[in-house]
């Protein structure tokens, strides 16, 4: 989620990539809608209700036991708080300004995926 010029980021604190920085999300439950999973997951990690909007794209993450398909959505914050407080399995969750985030240790591919949908502009 993009808010005057500052993307919405968690340090994850668990399982794959675990001290790397991504944006909020996770597992989608038993009979919930993308976007109930997708407001659920920013709510558990950073604390901040949002409005899922449309998708953003997404990309597959092959591994020798596992393939995810990781869907990205835009979101709007909705009123109320708008510091994030890291929750659930983030350690850290932040408003990080889009010409910063390509300095965090990010996930892989973050940043080239953020880049490709308009998101980030990387410079070579």
């Amino acid at each position: 989620m993009v808010d005057d010029d500052r993307l919405l980021l968690i340090r994850r604190g668990h399982g794959p990539a675990a001290g790397e920085w991504s944006v909020p999300g996770g597992r989608v439950e038993a009979g919930e809608t993308l976007a109930e999973a997708v407001v659920r997951e920013v709510l558990e990690e950073t604390g901040l209700e949002i409005v899922c909007d449309d998708l953003l794209g997404w990309v597959e993450r092959i591994t020798d036991q596992d393939h995810f398909v990781i869907l990205d959505f835009r979101a709007s914050l909705l009123g109320g708080a708008d510091e994030p407080a890291a929750g659930d399995d983030a350690a850290e969750a932040a408003w990080v300004h889009l010409h910063q985030v390509s300095d965090l240790a990010l996930v892989e591919g973050l940043a080239e995926f953020l880049s490709d949908h308009g998101v980030l502009q990387l410079f070579a």
